[in-house]
């Protein structure tokens, strides 16, 4: 493996909240929205991230962009810690870290073209660009994206969603990062349109050479695009390992469970399939299970399972898994 262009090391993520309904006077509690996090990631590599909506796997993605603070551990940027850098220090780093988000529309301004939207990084990044220059980049990332570069002028509700989301995408890429993170980029759109977005998003990480860290519920889509994939369950890593291996022989019961619910497309052979799927709801972050924080949904639980948090350990085929019986 290429030296980590990232490495995360018991990241954590803590908030104090107060109960909805409660006294000013009733103390806050603390949720912990990320515990003990870790991976690497490689260039040119794409990690996917799933788990279950409340997981806290954009809590993740957002501690590390900087837009929400973490309490502990490491985030190392090509050998920098960024949880230990100041906004300041932070700053010429943003442009080398891009985000895209989940809801297309909700993530661009209405009141600007398609153009400035795009443009916007450049004039804060590269501020001795002409406009001219910045119009010619713009034009033709927007025909990389498959826009039109007559599409500068409009606005984004002019546009589908799926369109929005390209949009979206040229303006992450537009100063030429090295990492983009994916947080649900896909979920608010149709099926037919998440394949091209996906397909769209491949195309770019080879031609741009970048490095992906891809965020989903949905297994059957980060399969096509991940390198490898961290399952994560209540902020907690419950298994982490290449893609094949994890998809193929699942050593988890929460990964086996995610892959049980995975449609199959061909309809005979989903209609036979047995009813399988997660029994319960997620448990509240604000008051988690005791020790595996799955054992209360989860068909190998035992009395050991309440008593302490297994270990995430390193098994004979690189991969790890948060299971003593899996």
């Amino acid at each position: 493996m290429n030296v980590p262009l990232l490495s995360v090391r018991d990241l954590s993520v803590t908030f104090r909240v107060r109960p909805g309904g409660s006294p000013p006077w009733v103390r806050p509690k603390e949720l912990h929205a990320v515990r003990g996090v870790g991976f690497d990631l490689a260039p040119a590599e794409t990690l996917g991230i799933v788990g279950e909506s409340g997981s806290g796997k954009s809590t993740l993605a957002r501690s590390l962009i900087g837009t929400v603070p973490a309490t502990g551990g490491r985030a190392l940027w090509q050998g920098r810690d960024l949880l230990a850098l100041d906004p300041g220090e932070r700053r010429p780093l943003r442009r080398d870290m891009q985000m895209i988000f989940q809801n297309p529309l909700g993530a661009l301004d209405p009141r600007m073209t398609a153009g400035e939207i795009i443009a916007e990084p450049l004039v804060t990044h590269e501020t001795g660009l002409s406009r001219h220059e910045i119009t010619l980049r713009v034009k033709s990332l927007l025909e990389r994206v498959g826009l039109l570069p007559e599409h500068t002028n409009r606005y984004p509700h002019e546009f589908s969603g799926g369109q929005c989301q390209r949009i979206g995408i040229a303006r992450a890429l537009i100063v030429q990062p090295k990492l983009l993170i994916c947080d649900e980029p896909v979920s608010a759109l149709d099926v037919s349109v998440q394949a091209q977005i996906v397909n769209l998003l491949r195309d770019l990480q080879r031609d741009f050479d970048l490095s992906l860290i891809f965020i989903s519920h949905d297994l059957s889509v980060v399969k096509h695009i991940a390198d490898r994939i961290l399952v994560f369950y209540l902020g907690r890593v419950m298994e982490y390992g290449a893609t094949r291996d994890l998809v193929h022989d699942p050593r988890h019961p929460y990964t086996r469970a995610l892959i049980a619910a995975t449609p199959v497309p061909d309809p005979a052979v989903e209609r036979g399939r047995p009813a399988t799927g997660l029994e319960g709801e997620l448990p509240s972050p604000l008051s988690p299970p005791s020790g595996c924080v799955f054992r209360t949904r989860c068909p190998l639980a035992r009395q050991s399972c309440a008593e302490a948090v297994p270990a995430l350990q390193e098994r004979d085929d690189g991969r790890f898994v948060a299971c003593p019986f899996g």
